[in-house]
C-alpha cells in the first residue's frame, strides 16, 4: 500500500497529541494516511502494554488511518544505530509516503528527539539503494519521501508554517482521549503523572488556540521543516474567510 502521508510517534498517543488534526484533514481529501508507533511505551506509569495497544487501535479507528504499525523497538533505551536505522527504513519504503511527520527535534522527553533524529537520518537512507531491506521475503526499492516535518509536542518550539484544523478538531480530541489510561481520569487509580493532569489536556488546547491565532482560524497545528517549503503561487497563501 502507497500512502501519501506517514506520521511517526515514538510512543503511542505521540501522533494524536501532535498531528492527528493534519490526519484527519488529509483523510478528508481523500489522502491515504497511515501512523508507525517506534515503540508501545512499556515504560509509561499508567496502563500496560495491552491496554496502549487497544488505545492505539481505537485512536486508528477514529482516525480512520489506512494502517497502524508498532515496530517494537525499546522505548526510553532505543538509539539511532543501524539496527534502529534498518526497521524505520523497511517501514518507509513499505508504505512509500511522500511526507512524513514525525517527532519533535528537541523536547522535555529525550525520547521525542532521539525519534527525530532517529526518523529524519532513515528517510534520508532510504533512498540509498545499496541499502538492503526486505519484507515479507521479497528486497525493496529504494524509496525517499520528498518532505520529513516535525511536529510539536511539549515544549513550545517556534513553527515554520501551521495548518488550520478546526474543523476536525473535536475528531482530534475523540483520538487523544481513546488513550484512556494515559489522561486525566477521575475514576482512576493509578499514579498521578505530567499528562494526567486535568491541566495537561487544557495546554494542548491552548497550544492549538495559539497557532490558530496566528492565522486568523480558531484551531491551527505547527510543524517544522529543515527543508526549504515551496509554493506554486499566491493562491495558496489565502484561506478562506479571511
Amino acid at each position: 500500500m502507497t500512502l501519501d502521508l506517514l506520521a511517526f510517534g515514538v510512543h503511542p498517543d505521540d501522533v494524536e497529541l501532535s498531528c492527528s488534526g493534519v490526519l484527519l484533514v488529509e483523510k478528508k481529501r481523500g489522502k491515504k494516511t497511515g501512523i508507525i508507533d517506534l515503540t508501545e511505551g512499556e515504560l509509561g506509569t499508567r496502563g500496560t502494554t495491552e491496554t496502549r495497544r487497544q488505545e492505539a487501535a481505537d485512536a486508528a479507528s477514529i482516525l480512520n488511518v489506512d494502517v497502524r504499525e508498532n515496530l517494537g523497538l525499546a522505548d526510553g533505551f532505543f538509539a539511532n544505530d543501524k539496527a534502529s536505522q534498518l526497521k524505520v527504513i523497511e517501514a518507509i519504503r513499505a508504505y512509500c509516503p511522500d511526507i512524513i511527520v514525525c517527532n519533535a527535534p528537541e523536547d522535555r522527553h529525550p525520547d521525542h528527539g532521539r525519534s527525530a533524529s532517529l526518523v529524519s537520518d532513515a528517510a534520508f537512507l532510504s533512498g540509498l539503494r545499496k541499502i538492503q531491506t526486505f519484507r515479507n521475503g521479497s528486497e525493496q526499492e529504494a524509496w525517499r519521501p520528498k518532505y520529513v516535518l516535525h511536529y510539536i509536542q511539549d515544549r513550545y518550539l517556534k513553527p515554520d508554517f501551521v495548518v488550520d484544523v478546526t474543523d476536525v478538531f473535536e475528531q482530534k480530541l475523540e483520538a487523544i482521549r481513546a488513550f484512556k489510561t494515559q489522561f486525566h481520569n477521575p475514576d482512576s487509580d493509578e499514579p498521578q503523572t505530567y499528562i494526567s493532569t486535568p491541566d495537561f489536556l487544557d495546554s494542548i488546547i491552548y497550544r492549538y488556540k495559539m497557532f490558530g491565532k496566528m492565522i486568523g482560524v480558531k484551531y491551527a497545528e505547527g510543524f517544522i521543516s529543515k527543508k526549504m517549503i515551496g509554493i506554486r503561487n499566491f493562491d495558496a497563501l489565502i484561506l478562506e474567510n479571511t
